[in-house]
């Protein structure tokens, strides 16, 4: 929206031609969304505590826990006005790919948004059925491959490209409306199943958000793209500017959300977030190396599935207590401590995943 303002500007004094600069706008975008969040937050967890929409403990976690029954949720929203108001001021709104990741996060973060309303709202612990839950996420994600598959304008924006190997691309065909399934609705249930501890899933979601900063800067520029051997796409390159306003939001949230939290998100931050991380994963034609820097979401859900697996079948538990981070918690670990460490694990996971762009 600015661009276009900017644009108009610039036949009058040329100094706003640089509005036009893609690394420009995404800076921009970050440093709004987070003013957004440090002006949004204050208010809204007053609200939410006047409204007492707080937090539900379950009595058969960890003792440390016990003592955030009742702080403010669903402070998520505040973290998608962010990146919706500072995506739609800064980008490119011609751009089909930018409405395509506004439209998956903010869909998710409707279905969160009314988990989050039955439980903490109107009494019902159960929230949204999981039948309901994942009949919705499946609906967005398989309407979005759908749209993403019959609407590609080149062959390899339905490739699965394979990390260190230059030439390695896999034709997908209809298969990909099945990955882009898989990759959204997964990583979106990961990050909430990782959103149990202050600050624990946000911060790996910025970090993960600013790694595909790169990624998808790269795929859109045809130079780099060239250099790097990965697919040129396009236009792609524009949904920099929405991984940018993630890491301002998250970091913004992360101001209120950091040991001990005055907000948490809820499902309608996590469920949002982790959709918006998974369809720009695929968008960059990065699935795999987006699996490996998300690799804390995955040891959290790997361990939800193992512990459920493994109480069925053998009436035994693998973990004390699922997801992961609730076992550690209970074998003695500190709460900071057990955030910290899955933020290192983050960190070099991420940085591994920058190095795939190199190494072929």
């Amino acid at each position: 929206m600015l661009m276009y303002l900017a644009d108009y500007l610039s036949q009058y004094h040329t100094g706003f031609n640089v509005f036009q600069y893609l690394t420009l706008r995404t800076i921009l975008g970050v440093l709004t969304a987070l003013l957004i969040s440090f002006v949004v937050g204050p208010t809204m967890i007053r609200r939410l505590t006047f409204h007492q929409i707080g937090q539900q403990v379950r009595k058969d976690g960890p003792e440390s826990h016990f003592s955030k029954a009742g702080t403010p949720t669903m402070g998520g929203a505040m973290i998608l006005v962010a990146i919706a108001v500072s995506t739609l001021l800064w980008a490119d709104l011609t751009n089909r790919y930018i409405w395509v990741v506004l439209l998956v996060t903010l869909a998710f973060g409707v279905i969160g948004w009314i988990d989050d309303y039955k439980k903490l709202v109107k009494g019902n612990c159960k929230g949204l059925s999981a039948r309901s839950k994942y009949f919705w996420q499946s609906l967005a994600a398989l309407a979005t491959g759908l749209y993403l598959f019959f609407f590609a304008q080149s062959p390899a924006e339905t490739e699965l490209i394979v990390p260190f190997f230059k030439d390695v691309a896999i034709p997908l065909g209809g298969w990909y409306v099945a990955v882009v399934y898989l990759v959204v609705v997964g990583s979106s249930n990961a990050v909430n199943l990782t959103d149990g501890l202050d600050g624990l899933a946000i911060l790996p979601t910025v970090l993960i958000a600013g790694a595909l900063v790169v990624f998808v800067y790269a795929a859109g520029h045809a130079y780099y793209a060239t250099y790097l051997s990965i697919p040129h796409i396009p236009g792609i390159g524009e949904v920099a500017i929405f991984c940018g306003t993630i890491v301002g939001a998250g970091l913004g949230f992360l101001w209120f959300n950091a040991y001990p939290a005055q907000v948490f998100m809820g499902d309608v931050g996590a469920l949002a977030l982790g959709a918006a991380l998974g369809i720009v994963a695929v968008l960059a034609r990065q699935e795999l190396v987006f699996f490996v820097m998300a690799g804390v979401f995955v040891m959290e859900t790997v361990s939800v599935i193992l512990q459920v697996a493994s109480f069925k079948l053998t009436g035994r538990r693998i973990f004390r207590m699922a997801p992961l981070h609730h076992h550690f918690e209970l074998k003695g670990w500190p709460e900071p401590r057990v955030i910290v460490r899955f933020w290192i694990v983050t960190l070099i996971l991420v940085l591994f995943g920058l190095a795939t762009l190199k190494i072929r």
